[in-house]
């Protein structure tokens, strides 16, 4: 446990950092499947990333979820980070699965009556059905496929990072760990930082 919350900790710092950096990573060796969903009405693209521990035991890892996992998106930075951090033992391995956005801003808001938040995103309120796409779809299928444990976490920045927020306080059960850098806490009059 001590390791997770370490992890957290330098992950967190680390991006804080670099936050206003523009990203040019290169894009990881990984593997991409695509989830017809029931709960987005659509067919969702996930990168997911396991570090080269994986190929080398029989080890079950714990899980990062990513929204904004596209490949255009934070995954590399992101694979790449964990990459590096793995390699230098600052953290344990961990599997990367980045989930490609198709309309982010209703995928990872909810209901807003603020005017600026519907002109910022036309399309909200799906962070629910997104929420159940990532629980009861996606994580089957990635439990199935991969050689995972029972640890989980979630990590998203910006409107990510509200939809991380929102899933800690509605249902904390659904992760082990969250990570959220510079979330958008002003979505909906600032409701959720009240």
């Amino acid at each position: 446990m001590k390791k997770i919350i370490y992890c957290l900790v330098i992950v967190s710092l680390f991006f804080t950092s670099i936050n206003s950096m523009a990203y040019n990573d290169p894009i990881p060796e990984h593997d991409s499947l695509t989830i017809k969903s029931k709960f987005v009405d659509e067919d969702r693209v996930i990168n997911i990333w396991t570090p080269p521990i994986y190929k080398q035991t029989n080890d079950r890892l714990p899980v990062l979820y990513m929204p904004d996992g596209g490949i255009k998106e934070d995954f590399p930075h992101i694979a790449n980070t964990l990459a590096q951090l793995i390699k230098e033992n600052k953290i344990p391995p961990f599997i990367l699965v980045g989930i490609e956005n198709t309309e982010r801003g209703r995928d990872l808001t909810g209901f807003s009556e603020a005017e600026h938040d519907r002109q910022y995103c036309p399309m909200t309120d799906g962070a629910k059905n997104f929420r159940a796409f990532i629980t009861d779809e996606l994580m089957p299928e990635i439990n199935k496929r991969y050689r995972t444990n029972s640890k989980k976490g979630i990590l998203g920045e910006s409107l990510a990072g509200l939809f991380v927020i929102e899933t800690f306080f509605i249902s904390p059960e659904s992760f082990d760990f969250y990570i959220a850098m510079d979330p958008s806490l002003w979505w909906n009059n600032n409701y959720l930082a009240r």
